[in-house]
């Protein structure tokens, strides 16, 4: 169903889609048919590119709902900023190029929008290459995206799905590029006052790494960035140190995990995500060693 969009400027927003984009056109392109699909009459949907080298012509003629700006600012949080900025509705709805919302997202965001509360929705993973899976495939396919133990017990939601108020986010202040900026973003929100719910909804699809490369980047990122959250003290250094020396030890801990969960659909796949896990979390042990140490990464 093609979509009702709110092409009148001056009629009234009641949510803004704010969405970050960096060089992955294939991917906006279909989470902006996904919305497409949607009913848009009382929603606004920007994309802030951080300044693509892929060409977006063909994207923008395809999806003339969507309103395109740059952010020469390089990092989602300057994009996320941006967007709140260059908007006016009441609610807003953060969401990545490369999720696929379901049909019913924009109504469930719509319904998510209340005073004082942030809301993280549900984050299901699908691969975008034929079986079987990959070892980077298989270990997202087990450990990506637990939103509603984020929420529950971590007191943060992914920026991926996350629903929020203008007024809400203008009492926490923008999301800081440098550390885990939906950590750090929902942790200050929830600090001064604001609720974080979790709803399961509310759900998009997000595509796993495909391969050890694209894995260990997206966890090379996270690793800095949270220590970005520590503040660099020698007690915080010390405490980093420590979680580094347990790591590996959460091999085993997560082994069975890997073994028995229901959407790995053999042997192999399983054995490739154990191995996997056990990489990434040896890699990760030396990264924070090194960390702790004043090293860097």
């Amino acid at each position: 169903m093609a979509s009702t969009a709110n092409t009148d400027p001056n009629a009234a927003t009641v949510g803004a889609v704010i969405i970050p984009h960096y060089n992955d056109t294939a991917r906006l392109d279909r989470c902006l048919a996904a919305l497409g699909a949607q009913d848009l009459t009382a929603v606004e949907v920007v994309v802030v590119d951080n300044g693509s080298t892929e060409p977006l012509a063909a994207v923008k003629a395809a999806h003339p709902f969507a309103r395109f700006v740059v952010e020469p600012e390089k990092g989602a949080a300057a994009a996320r900023n941006r967007g709140v900025a260059e908007t006016t509705a009441p609610g807003l709805f953060f969401l990545d190029a490369d999720c696929v919302p379901t049909s019913d997202w924009l109504a469930a965001a719509l319904r998510a929008t209340a005073p004082g509360t942030v809301t993280g929705g549900r984050v299901e993973v699908f691969d975008e290459t034929p079986g079987p899976r990959s070892g980077a495939e298989a270990f997202e396919t087990v450990f990506a995206f637990h939103q509603r133990a984020y929420i529950e017990k971590k007191g943060f939601s992914v920026t991926a799905n996350l629903i929020t108020t203008r007024a809400v986010f203008e009492a926490t202040g923008p999301f800081r590029a440098g550390v885990s900026e939906d950590l750090d973003w929902c942790h200050r929100a929830t600090a001064a006052g604001h609720r974080l719910v979790y709803d399961d909804r509310l759900t998009v699809a997000h595509p796993t790494r495909r391969d050890l490369t694209a894995l260990l980047g997206k966890w090379r990122r996270m690793t800095a960035e949270t220590f970005g959250l520590g503040g660099g003290g020698a007690r915080a250094r010390l405490i980093w140190a420590g979680r580094a020396c347990l790591m590996p030890l959460s091999v085993l801990a997560h082994a069975p995990r890997v073994m028995t969960h229901p959407a790995l659909a053999s042997p192999g796949e399983r054995a490739r995500a154990l191995a996997t896990l056990a990489r990434l979390r040896l890699t990760r042990s030396v990264w924070m060693l090194r960390q702790a140490a004043g090293l860097g990464l």
